[in-house]
């Protein structure tokens, strides 16, 4: 099923999260304290300034040189350096576990949804909320659906919903998923 992501709401960023899902996990993984925009465009941020995106070339990277790559302006997150750590760490576990295949953590054994929900969890930088949310996007967007991944997502796998960057597929969704958070703060600052 050929995936056209448009999260980074950039093109070439976009291709970039549709076609190499080790990018997509951590665009998710960069996904907080920053516009979404600005969190899926980072792997394409730093896939230009190493030549490629790979996990394992990320993984074998000097620490402090890539944290220096992950500061260039314009940085790919507001907190650079320790999301550099957080980006290598989860490469090395897609290393070590995975072969260095970002998929095979959903396809390696077959998986249902509970158990893609447990990985997830287990990931660096991905609580419960992050790991349902990704597990939405995988199942709506990128064609990953192993039985049971709408109830281990939770209200983010409800289909018609708008509430997260795994409902997000243009502008106009992008606008009423923005106003479903806003609605939310609203009614947590009550």
């Amino acid at each position: 099923m050929p995936v056209n992501l448009c999260l980074a709401l950039e093109p070439e960023a976009d291709k970039l999260l549709s076609q190499n899902p080790f990018a997509l996990l951590v665009g998710m993984l960069l996904d907080q304290q920053v516009p979404m925009e600005t969190a899926f465009a980072g792997p394409k941020k730093i896939a230009d300034r190493m030549g490629g995106f790979d996990a394992a070339d990320i993984a074998d990277y000097d620490p402090d040189k890539f944290a220096a790559l992950c500061s260039e302006k314009p940085a790919v997150h507001r907190f650079p350096g320790s999301m550099a750590k957080r980006i290598q760490a989860l490469a090395q576990i897609i290393v070590d576990r995975y072969s260095g295949d970002a998929a095979a953590l959903w396809t390696a054994g077959d998986p249902d949804g509970a158990e893609l929900l447990r990985r997830l969890k287990g990931l660096p930088g991905f609580g419960e909320q992050k790991a349902r949310i990704f597990l939405a996007l995988l199942g709506k967007q990128y064609g990953v659906t192993p039985p049971g991944w709408r109830e281990a997502a939770g209200d983010y796998g409800k289909a018609g919903s708008h509430m997260s960057v795994a409902d997000i597929v243009d502008a106009g969704s992008l606008e009423q998923v923005r106003s479903y958070k806003k609605q939310m703060k609203g009614k947590a600052a009550k």
